[in-house]
Protein backbone atom coordinates (compact mmCIF):
# COMPACT_ATOMS: atom_id res chain seq x y z
CA UNK A 1 0.00 0.00 0.00
CA UNK A 2 1.36 3.40 -0.98
CA UNK A 3 0.47 6.75 0.53
CA UNK A 4 1.25 9.87 -1.48
CA UNK A 5 2.07 13.01 0.42
CA UNK A 6 2.74 14.93 -2.76
CA UNK A 7 4.51 18.26 -3.12
CA UNK A 8 5.57 20.15 -0.04
CA UNK A 9 6.74 23.58 -1.06
CA UNK A 10 7.06 27.21 -0.02
CA UNK A 11 8.80 30.19 -1.64
CA UNK A 12 11.76 29.41 0.62
CA UNK A 13 11.37 26.01 2.23
CA UNK A 14 8.70 24.07 4.02
CA UNK A 15 7.95 20.59 5.20
CA UNK A 16 4.39 21.46 6.24
CA UNK A 17 1.13 20.63 4.55
CA UNK A 18 -1.95 22.84 4.50
CA UNK A 19 -3.98 22.00 7.68
CA UNK A 20 -6.88 20.53 5.69
CA UNK A 21 -4.52 18.41 3.60
CA UNK A 22 -2.74 17.26 6.71
CA UNK A 23 -6.02 16.18 8.36
CA UNK A 24 -7.05 14.31 5.23
CA UNK A 25 -3.69 12.57 5.05
CA UNK A 26 -3.86 11.70 8.74
CA UNK A 27 -7.31 10.13 8.33
CA UNK A 28 -6.19 8.18 5.27
CA UNK A 29 -3.06 7.04 7.08
CA UNK A 30 -5.13 5.84 10.04
CA UNK A 31 -7.50 3.88 7.82
CA UNK A 32 -4.64 2.22 5.98
CA UNK A 33 -2.89 1.34 9.24
CA UNK A 34 -6.03 -0.45 10.35
CA UNK A 35 -6.59 -2.26 7.08
CA UNK A 36 -3.03 -3.04 5.95
CA UNK A 37 -0.23 -4.83 7.82
CA UNK A 38 2.38 -2.38 9.13
CA UNK A 39 5.17 -4.01 7.15
CA UNK A 40 3.44 -3.08 3.89
CA UNK A 41 3.14 0.65 4.48
CA UNK A 42 5.24 3.06 2.44
CA UNK A 43 4.97 6.83 2.28
CA UNK A 44 6.05 8.77 -0.77
CA UNK A 45 7.62 12.08 0.18
CA UNK A 46 8.40 14.93 -2.17
CA UNK A 47 9.95 18.04 -0.72
CA UNK A 48 11.00 21.13 -2.62
CA UNK A 49 13.63 23.51 -1.27
CA UNK A 50 14.64 26.75 -2.95
CA UNK A 51 17.87 28.72 -2.64
CA UNK A 52 20.06 31.11 -4.55
CA UNK A 53 23.21 29.07 -3.93
CA UNK A 54 24.24 25.65 -2.61
CA UNK A 55 27.19 24.92 -0.31
CA UNK A 56 28.49 21.36 -0.12
CA UNK A 57 30.65 19.73 2.50
CA UNK A 58 33.00 17.21 0.87
CA UNK A 59 33.68 14.08 2.95
CA UNK A 60 30.46 12.17 3.58
CA UNK A 61 28.47 14.40 1.22
CA UNK A 62 30.18 14.25 -2.18
CA UNK A 63 32.71 11.51 -1.53
CA UNK A 64 32.94 8.35 0.54
CA UNK A 65 36.13 8.65 2.57
CA UNK A 66 35.16 7.58 6.09
CA UNK A 67 37.27 4.38 6.05
CA UNK A 68 40.37 6.35 4.98
CA UNK A 69 39.70 9.04 7.60
CA UNK A 70 39.30 6.45 10.33
CA UNK A 71 42.38 4.49 9.26
CA UNK A 72 44.57 7.59 9.38
CA UNK A 73 43.31 8.81 12.74
CA UNK A 74 43.53 5.34 14.26
CA UNK A 75 47.17 5.02 13.19
CA UNK A 76 48.05 8.52 14.34
CA UNK A 77 46.26 8.18 17.69
CA UNK A 78 47.86 4.81 18.44
CA UNK A 79 51.32 6.15 17.58
CA UNK A 80 50.81 9.03 20.01
CA UNK A 81 49.44 6.91 22.86
CA UNK A 82 45.91 8.26 22.50
CA UNK A 83 42.54 6.50 22.49
CA UNK A 84 41.78 5.88 18.77
CA UNK A 85 38.02 5.65 19.28
CA UNK A 86 37.88 8.98 21.09
CA UNK A 87 40.07 10.66 18.48
CA UNK A 88 38.06 9.34 15.51
CA UNK A 89 34.81 10.48 17.13
CA UNK A 90 36.15 14.04 17.16
CA UNK A 91 37.77 13.99 13.75
CA UNK A 92 34.76 13.82 11.41
CA UNK A 93 33.67 17.19 10.07
CA UNK A 94 36.41 19.21 11.76
CA UNK A 95 39.75 20.63 10.66
CA UNK A 96 42.50 18.18 11.56
CA UNK A 97 44.50 20.82 13.41
CA UNK A 98 41.54 21.53 15.70
CA UNK A 99 41.08 17.83 16.38
CA UNK A 100 44.76 17.56 17.32
CA UNK A 101 44.51 20.58 19.62
CA UNK A 102 41.46 19.09 21.32
CA UNK A 103 42.78 15.55 21.89
CA UNK A 104 46.49 16.29 22.43
CA UNK A 105 47.06 19.87 23.62
CA UNK A 106 50.54 18.94 24.78
CA UNK A 107 51.69 18.25 21.19
CA UNK A 108 52.87 20.72 18.56
CA UNK A 109 49.59 20.93 16.59
CA UNK A 110 51.11 22.56 13.50
CA UNK A 111 53.79 19.90 13.22
CA UNK A 112 51.37 17.04 13.86
CA UNK A 113 48.92 18.45 11.36
CA UNK A 114 51.49 18.22 8.58
CA UNK A 115 51.96 14.53 9.40
CA UNK A 116 48.23 13.80 9.49
CA UNK A 117 47.57 15.71 6.27
CA UNK A 118 50.18 13.75 4.34
CA UNK A 119 48.83 10.48 5.72
CA UNK A 120 45.35 11.45 4.51
CA UNK A 121 46.60 12.45 1.07
CA UNK A 122 48.45 9.16 0.73
CA UNK A 123 45.48 7.00 1.78
CA UNK A 124 43.19 6.82 -1.23
CA UNK A 125 41.87 3.27 -0.78
CA UNK A 126 38.09 3.23 -1.06
CA UNK A 127 37.76 6.97 -1.71
CA UNK A 128 34.90 7.16 -4.22
CA UNK A 129 32.12 9.50 -5.28
CA UNK A 130 28.88 9.03 -3.36
CA UNK A 131 25.71 8.20 -5.35
CA UNK A 132 24.20 11.20 -7.08
CA UNK A 133 27.10 13.56 -6.31
CA UNK A 134 28.45 13.91 -9.86
CA UNK A 135 24.98 14.27 -11.37
CA UNK A 136 23.88 16.93 -8.89
CA UNK A 137 27.03 18.99 -9.33
CA UNK A 138 26.72 18.80 -13.12
CA UNK A 139 23.15 20.10 -12.94
CA UNK A 140 24.17 23.28 -11.09
CA UNK A 141 25.67 26.43 -12.67
CA UNK A 142 29.32 26.75 -11.60
CA UNK A 143 28.72 30.17 -10.03
CA UNK A 144 25.87 28.88 -7.85
CA UNK A 145 27.67 26.33 -5.69
CA UNK A 146 30.81 26.01 -3.62
CA UNK A 147 32.69 23.30 -1.79
CA UNK A 148 33.17 24.15 1.89
CA UNK A 149 35.37 21.53 3.51
CA UNK A 150 37.37 21.01 6.68
CA UNK A 151 40.10 19.41 4.59
CA UNK A 152 43.14 21.41 3.51
CA UNK A 153 43.28 22.49 -0.11
CA UNK A 154 45.84 19.82 -1.14
CA UNK A 155 43.77 17.11 0.56
CA UNK A 156 40.51 18.34 -0.97
CA UNK A 157 42.04 18.39 -4.46
CA UNK A 158 43.51 14.91 -3.93
CA UNK A 159 40.29 13.33 -2.67
CA UNK A 160 38.10 14.90 -5.34
CA UNK A 161 40.56 13.53 -7.89
CA UNK A 162 40.52 10.05 -6.35
CA UNK A 163 36.71 10.14 -6.51
CA UNK A 164 36.69 11.27 -10.14
CA UNK A 165 34.94 14.56 -9.36
CA UNK A 166 36.02 17.93 -10.75
CA UNK A 167 37.26 20.46 -8.22
CA UNK A 168 34.67 23.27 -8.12
CA UNK A 169 35.69 26.76 -9.16
CA UNK A 170 34.57 28.00 -5.75
CA UNK A 171 36.34 26.29 -2.86
CA UNK A 172 36.70 27.08 0.85
CA UNK A 173 39.13 24.84 2.75
CA UNK A 174 40.78 24.59 6.15
CA UNK A 175 43.53 26.85 4.81
CA UNK A 176 41.11 29.70 4.20
CA UNK A 177 39.62 30.13 7.68
CA UNK A 178 40.80 30.94 11.18
CA UNK A 179 38.06 28.95 12.87
CA UNK A 180 36.70 25.72 11.39
CA UNK A 181 33.34 24.03 11.83
CA UNK A 182 31.26 24.22 14.04
CA UNK A 183 32.15 27.90 13.67
CA UNK A 184 30.01 29.59 10.99
CA UNK A 185 33.13 31.12 9.41
CA UNK A 186 33.61 28.51 6.65
CA UNK A 187 30.03 28.76 5.41
CA UNK A 188 29.96 32.53 5.68
CA UNK A 189 33.07 32.59 3.51
CA UNK A 190 31.38 30.25 1.05
CA UNK A 191 28.39 32.57 0.73
CA UNK A 192 30.65 35.62 0.33
CA UNK A 193 32.71 33.81 -2.31
CA UNK A 194 29.56 33.25 -4.37
CA UNK A 195 28.25 36.75 -3.69
CA UNK A 196 25.04 35.75 -1.90
CA UNK A 197 23.58 36.52 1.51
CA UNK A 198 23.83 33.70 4.03
CA UNK A 199 20.06 33.36 4.20
CA UNK A 200 19.93 32.66 0.46
CA UNK A 201 22.21 29.63 0.76
CA UNK A 202 21.41 26.00 1.50
CA UNK A 203 23.97 23.58 2.94
CA UNK A 204 24.48 19.83 2.50
CA UNK A 205 26.26 18.29 5.50
CA UNK A 206 26.83 14.94 7.18
CA UNK A 207 28.13 15.79 10.66
CA UNK A 208 26.77 17.53 13.77
CA UNK A 209 29.66 20.01 13.60
CA UNK A 210 28.82 20.85 10.00
CA UNK A 211 25.11 21.22 10.69
CA UNK A 212 25.88 23.54 13.60
CA UNK A 213 28.21 25.59 11.38
CA UNK A 214 25.60 26.03 8.64
CA UNK A 215 22.85 26.96 11.05
CA UNK A 216 25.09 29.36 12.99
CA UNK A 217 25.72 31.06 9.64
CA UNK A 218 21.97 31.52 9.21
CA UNK A 219 21.58 28.88 6.52
CA UNK A 220 19.23 25.95 6.08
CA UNK A 221 20.89 22.53 6.25
CA UNK A 222 20.01 19.18 4.70
CA UNK A 223 21.90 16.27 6.28
CA UNK A 224 23.08 13.01 4.75
CA UNK A 225 23.06 9.90 6.91
CA UNK A 226 26.42 8.68 5.65
CA UNK A 227 28.64 9.20 8.69
CA UNK A 228 26.44 9.60 11.77
CA UNK A 229 23.21 7.91 12.89
CA UNK A 230 19.86 9.67 12.56
CA UNK A 231 19.70 10.81 16.18
CA UNK A 232 22.88 12.88 15.73
CA UNK A 233 21.44 14.74 12.72
CA UNK A 234 18.02 15.79 13.99
CA UNK A 235 18.91 19.52 13.98
CA UNK A 236 18.90 19.58 10.16
CA UNK A 237 15.85 20.52 8.11
CA UNK A 238 15.63 16.93 6.94
CA UNK A 239 17.89 13.91 6.47
CA UNK A 240 18.43 12.07 3.19
CA UNK A 241 20.18 8.80 2.53
CA UNK A 242 21.80 9.85 -0.73
CA UNK A 243 22.22 12.76 -3.13
CA UNK A 244 20.74 10.41 -5.72
CA UNK A 245 17.40 11.40 -4.18
CA UNK A 246 18.06 15.08 -4.92
CA UNK A 247 17.59 16.85 -8.26
CA UNK A 248 18.17 20.52 -9.05
CA UNK A 249 16.67 22.90 -11.57
CA UNK A 250 17.41 26.59 -12.11
CA UNK A 251 14.09 28.40 -12.31
CA UNK A 252 14.69 32.03 -13.30
CA UNK A 253 17.25 33.04 -10.64
CA UNK A 254 16.32 30.43 -8.05
CA UNK A 255 17.59 26.88 -7.63
CA UNK A 256 14.78 24.43 -6.92
CA UNK A 257 15.91 21.26 -5.18
CA UNK A 258 13.50 18.34 -5.28
CA UNK A 259 13.91 15.42 -2.89
CA UNK A 260 12.02 12.22 -3.72
CA UNK A 261 11.93 9.04 -1.67
CA UNK A 262 9.82 6.20 -0.40
CA UNK A 263 9.74 5.95 3.38
CA UNK A 264 8.63 2.89 5.31
CA UNK A 265 6.20 4.03 7.99
CA UNK A 266 7.28 1.52 10.64
CA UNK A 267 7.02 2.14 14.36
CA UNK A 268 9.68 4.54 15.57
CA UNK A 269 10.54 5.75 12.06
CA UNK A 270 12.22 9.12 11.97
CA UNK A 271 12.25 11.74 9.25
CA UNK A 272 14.92 10.13 7.10
CA UNK A 273 13.84 9.89 3.48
Amino acid sequence: MLLTQGNVQNPMVSTRLHPKSFRALAILSLLVRVLVPQSCLLLFLKMIFSAKAILFDMDGVLIHSAPAVERVWNIWASSRGLNPVSVVNQAHGRRSIETIRAVAPELDAEKENIVVEQMEIDDKEGVTALPGAAELLQSLPADRFALVTSATRPLAVARMGYAGLPVPANLVTADDVVHGKPSPEPYLQGAALLGFAAGDCLVFEDTPAGIAAGQAAGMRVIALQTTYPMERLHAAETVVASLAQVSAELHQKTILLTINAWQKTSEGAGNEI
